[in-house]
């Protein structure tokens, strides 16, 4: 039987690093190319042979490795559309609503800006696994460089359709500085509060605190719960859309 085998593995200061492995071909892509020695130590370790990479966004510490790998393996380098003239190596462009399969796995492209203006995330629905890279974080979500809070809004809202048992893999370890902003902002659910207590834990211990899941996410991360009640009553934003009210936890972030 055919099944997915993910590695995730730390890449550059704060950074992650992903594999997928098609355990009946044997094809392997990295999810983005942050560094290089990180993931030849993996795929050495593992014994496989890199054949894809799966670019998210055009940020340095996402691309850097791209030459240097499909140089070693002749890897196939596929990539954001919008961001095509600023990925190296790239062979193949996507965009969101895009499909394309990774040997018997379907891949679907998202279209998620805001971080980058030609961001995308990639969803594999039978593998229930999705790579957010910077657009969703584990209780964040990435710095709006390039976008605007509505499409980042909007990105943020798509992956939040993906199935609760979604696992997702994101691009940085955030997790425990995202986690007290979001004590700020939503301080009264146990959820969030439960969370940041296992949080602290796993990074005492130096322990990766991904991946996460959309349900998760949805219960307990604040840029996905604008609408909620409390949030807005604590903001007090109680009859503000919900994008003025994810505009207003951004502005927050960007200065805690």
């Amino acid at each position: 039987m055919t099944t997915l085998q993910i590695e995730q593995f730390p890449c550059r200061s704060d950074n992650f690093g992903v594999l997928i492995h098609d355990t009946a071909t044997g094809a392997t892509a990295s999810i983005d190319a942050p560094e290089e020695n990180p993931i030849l130590d993996v795929l050495e370790e593992q014994g496989w042979q890199l054949t894809h990479i799966l670019v998210t966004h055009h940020h340095h510490d996402h691309v850097e490795a791209n030459l240097a790998l499909k140089k070693k393996f002749g890897a196939k380098i596929i990539g954001p559309r919008d961001e095509a003239d600023r990925i190296p190596g790239l062979d193949e462009t996507v965009g969101g609503g895009d499909k394309f399969k990774f040997q018997e796995f379907d891949v679907e492209v998202i279209a998620t800006p805001g971080h980058t203006l030609g961001h995308i995330s990639y969803y594999m629905p039978g593998a229930k696994t999705a790579f957010t890279a910077d657009t969703l974080f584990a209780l964040g979500c990435g710095r709006i460089f390039e976008g605007t809070p509505a499409q980042m809004h909007e990105s943020l809202q798509k992956l939040a359709a993906l199935p609760d048992d979604t696992v997702v893999y994101c691009g940085h370890e955030y997790t425990e500085a995202n986690a007290k902003f979001a004590l700020t902002i939503d301080p009264d659910n146990r959820q969030l509060v439960k969370r940041a207590a296992e949080i602290s834990a796993l990074r005492a211990n130096g322990e990766p605190t991904l991946p996460t899941t959309i349900g998760l996410e949805k219960q307990t991360n604040p840029f996905l719960r604008a609408g909620d009640a409390q949030i807005r009553q604590h903001l007090g934003m109680i009859d503000a859309s919900d994008e003025a009210v994810f505009t207003e936890i951004r502005k927050r972030k960007d200065n805690f």
